[in-house]
């Protein structure tokens, strides 16, 4: 199953839609969608390893505009939609906590969160609540969330037929490594934040 899966992302990679796809879930990731850009990211850069900047490029573009919605959740609607979706992700109780450190750590928090695939979208909604400077904001975001996804494409646009190798010799393998980062990343994020 895992190999079907496996080539159905390959394989739909080099589709008309697939750009399309990895921007919308790299602008909702940053919002309100729980599941990271690299679901699309990963599979497209190593079928088309020369490709990956352009890939990393979008990814940035759009995660930004994202981050941006986040903000503005966090800014206009923190009461209701804002406050859902914090409560959906168990981080009510963090907030005011989070939002005592922009005073002092703002630019720094952005930075240290965009580079992490998770959660972002807390960063983004407790900025716009904060009344963190939107322009600070979205410069930083360039940076954490570009650096993130420019990372990945130099590595796999250098060393993407390798990696893809590998990850097709031991897919089970690499699938469970991956999952237990993400259920790690999880528990370190939400223990940090």
């Amino acid at each position: 199953m895992l190999k079907r899966i496996y080539d159905w992302c390959i394989d739909a990679a080099d589709k008309p839609y697939a750009l399309w796809i990895l921007a919308a879930v790299s602008f909702a990731e940053s919002s309100f969608f729980p599941v990271p850009p690299d679901i699309m990211l990963l599979p497209m850069s190593l079928a088309q390893p020369k490709r990956a900047w352009w890939f990393a490029t979008v990814c940035t573009i759009a995660s930004v505009a994202g981050g941006v919605l986040g903000y503005a959740i966090g800014a206009l609607l923190y009461d209701s939609l804002g406050q859902w979706l914090i409560h959906l992700y168990g981080l009510a109780d963090k907030v005011d906590a989070f939002r005592a450190s922009y005073a002092e750590w703002g630019a720094v928090i952005i930075l240290l969160k965009g580079l992490t695939p998770i959660p972002y979208k807390l960063v983004t909604i407790t900025s716009g609540f904060a009344g963190y400077n939107i322009w600070l904001f979205v410069l930083c975001s360039i940076v954490a969330r570009g650096g993130r996804f420019f990372v990945v494409a130099v590595v796999l646009n250098r060393y993407g037929d390798v990696i893809r190798k590998e990850l097709e010799k031991r897919l089970g393998l690499w699938v469970t490594i991956g999952a237990i980062v993400l259920v790690l990343g999880f528990v370190v994020a939400f223990k940090l934040v």
